[in-house]
């Protein structure tokens, strides 16, 4: 067999698997990726994420003696007019209170991102929002003072949850209702991994295509 022949049998199997077994392969796989998430449950995911939220929230309450812990998302809700560009929301979707302290979770449901520029903006820009006193007039509480007043909130702490891109997706917040408290570095440090951990929770339901 010459080289010209070789050389003509190799290209005629090239062909055969670029026109032929390529497009075989990436209609199979295609097909394994729609059956997936057509057999995907979504609805037992989201239970699933909820209860490993939730039971974040809950240690979270019971290992540093907070009286409520929530955790914020952002989201998109409606449209503005006439432009039809998206409204960034946010709302309170796990929530958990000792005895002595009162649910927020109702009154924080598709609230306009705009409402609380100062204390989103600082956790946009700097993570961690740290509030030892509401009754502290030299502490900065960027607009939040009414919300604790209303809320029984003596000390707050909130901390942005990122996903593995860096991007601001949620909060975590810690209240503590029937006494002050100042977190120092270390706990405050050991609550800023628990919020990375809570967006590694949410992020693999949310990124779920």
């Amino acid at each position: 067999m010459t080289i010209a022949n070789v050389s003509g049998i190799e290209t005629i199997i090239a062909a055969f698997f670029t026109g032929i077994v390529g497009p075989i392969i990436v209609m199979l796989i295609t097909h394994y990726m729609e059956k997936r998430k057509k057999n995907h449950d979504m609805l037992k995911e989201a239970c699933e994420i909820g209860k490993m939220v939730s039971a974040k929230i809950d240690d979270i309450k019971e290992e540093f003696e907070a009286d409520r812990v929530f955790v914020i998302q952002f989201h998109n809700g409606g449209h503005f007019y006439p432009t039809g560009k998206s409204i960034a929301k946010f709302s309170m979707f796990y929530e958990s209170v000792t005895a002595d302290a009162i649910s927020i979770q109702s009154n924080f449901q598709n609230i306009p991102v705009n409402l609380f520029n100062k204390s989103i903006n600082e956790l946009l820009e700097n993570d961690i929002i740290a509030i030892p006193d509401y009754k502290d007039e030299t502490i900065a509480t960027f607009g939040l003072k009414y919300i604790a007043e209303t809320s029984g909130c003596k000390s707050g702490y909130l901390f942005a949850i990122r996903n593995i891109d860096g991007k601001f997706v949620g909060i975590l917040g810690i209240d503590f209702t029937t006494q002050t408290a100042n977190l120092d570095e270390d706990i405050i440090n050991e609550l800023t991994n628990r919020a990375t951990a809570i967006g590694g929770v949410l992020m693999n339901h949310l990124t779920y295509k």
